[in-house]
């Protein structure tokens, strides 16, 4: 089977999305390359396939793609439209998401009152209070003080969506200069000026904007290994498709599409490749909290100057996790949670007892390089 035309149709949806129709007329032959690699490249952008009825003598020639589900709805195929023997195709296109508002909540660390945090967290008698329980209440009363003093002390703002977030090449100069280009094309179209004047103006702005995006690309790139963050999330704001997770082959050589059942085919392959030399018991554990200069044969003793300074270290612009203690707070207040979190992980290393919240992460699949469908190309970021 080759391909003998392929016709692209690209519009822009209500909510930002691009919607792509395209219309598939095959030709049989004894060749499939062609229509191999066209699937690839379906698969390859995680587009879905929405038209199961045939649209033109018992074949299904007429192909509707997108790249969200529930974007594209009520499709039907049925009709003609004036001589065409092909069947008509009617969709709705879901146009609300345009209108919604985020309702994600982030930390404003720009408006936060450290001042009032590192006070109202003073307040509370760590050692009295940590002294004699167990390793999950203490690390639950720690917790919910933190949260407590947080939500006082650090605004919550909602989280801009890509639409209304100002690109990060858009320096004031920038703005001005398309403020003035637009003023300029308002007064040309109202016969004020002239169109050379408008095309010198727009001119201008375009050379700025290319010699904008350069340098920020090229700082971004410079800086990669300090500040990946920015690095990878410029990357992603050019990605007109958000990535999912392909489908993959379980054991038994059976395809899974779904959510669940993907994690569960991850989570064995990984449990059968897990090395026990890997593990890190207690007697194999990193030596630089405990006090050497103590009794070899008694229990270490966790030192609060490393646990300081390992606050001190943390990355801020890393991710809290399900604790929802983000890094940026232990590292400001870094000089008064050294105390409570040593008794925690004190008591921690001498009953093997490791709070619920230390054992969960935010797990990311990200492919690497090979057969896409195989989990073991798949990598794992928490």
């Amino acid at each position: 089977m080759e391909r003998q035309s392929i016709q692209s149709l690209e519009q822009r949806t209500a909510d930002g999305v691009d919607l792509i129709v395209r219309k598939q007329i095959f030709r049989y032959t004894a060749e499939r390359k062609q229509p191999r690699r066209f699937l690839e490249r379906v698969a390859d952008h995680f587009l879905a396939q929405l038209v199961s009825e045939p649209t033109r003598e018992g074949a299904p020639l007429d192909l509707l793609f997108t790249n969200r589900e529930g974007l594209v709805s009520h499709v039907m195929v049925g009709g003609h439209l004036g001589q065409s023997d092909h069947e008509m195709i009617e969709f709705l296109i879901r146009g609300e998401a345009m209108r919604r508002v985020s309702k994600t909540a982030t930390l404003g660390f720009r408006r936060a009152d450290f001042g009032l945090f590192r006070r109202l967290v003073e307040r509370v008698p760590w050692e009295a209070a940590l002294m004699g329980t167990g390793v999950q209440e203490g690390w639950t009363f720690f917790k919910e003080e933190v949260l407590k003093a947080q939500e006082r002390a650090v605004p919550r703002c909602r989280k801009t969506s890509r639409r209304g977030r100002r690109p990060a090449w858009l320096t004031r100069e920038l703005w001005l200069e398309l403020r003035k280009k637009r003023r300029v094309y308002d007064l040309w179209k109202k016969g004020r000026a002239t169109q050379e004047d408008y095309k010198g103006v727009a001119r201008l702005c375009r050379e700025k904007i290319r010699r904008a995006k350069a340098e920020l690309e090229l700082n971004l790139a410079a800086a990669v290994k300090d500040d990946k963050k920015h690095f990878f999330k410029y990357i992603s704001s050019k990605r007109r498709a958000k990535e999912n997770l392909q489908p993959l082959v379980d054991g038994g050589g059976n395809t899974v599409t779904k959510d669940e059942e993907k994690a569960e085919v991850l989570n064995a392959f990984f449990a059968s490749v897990f090395n026990s030399r890997a593990n890190c018991s207690l007697g194999t554990q990193p030596l630089e909290l405990e006090d050497r200069d103590g009794d070899q044969n008694g229990a270490p003793i966790i030192q609060g100057e490393m646990v300081s300074d390992l606050l001190h270290h943390l990355d801020t612009h890393k991710s809290m996790g399900h604790d929802e203690i983000h890094p940026r707070v232990l590292k400001e207040l870094a000089d008064v949670l050294t105390k409570p979190l040593s008794i925690i992980y004190q008591q921690s290393w001498l009953t093997g007892e490791v709070p619920a919240d230390w054992r969960l992460a935010n797990v990311t699949a990200i492919f690497k390089k090979g057969r896409k469908e195989d989990p073991g190309t798949t990598g794992l970021s928490a």
